[in-house]
């Protein structure tokens, strides 16, 4: 996967659970906007210290032949 890919990835996860935990505050309980709340906090640490957690665990995952979590040969 390329840097580009990964980094596509990583920001419509982070922005879905943004937008997830933004609604789940607003319609069904506050308590849920602790979810972009944290979220925002690792952001402000990962451009302090580099390490963001979502890098390497998709670093860790997603194979240079794009294969997310997945098998890169079909299986039948």
């Amino acid at each position: 996967m390329t840097t580009d890919a990964i980094r596509r990835t990583h920001d419509g996860i982070v922005g879905a659970v943004i937008a997830g935990g933004t609604a789940l505050g607003y319609y069904v309980d506050p308590i849920w906007l602790l979810v972009p709340g944290v979220l925002g906090l690792v952001l402000v640490q990962s451009s302090l210290t580099g390490f963001c957690p979502l890098y390497f665990v998709l670093n860790r995952t997603c194979g240079a032949d794009g294969s997310c979590g997945r098998s890169a040969t079909p299986t039948r």
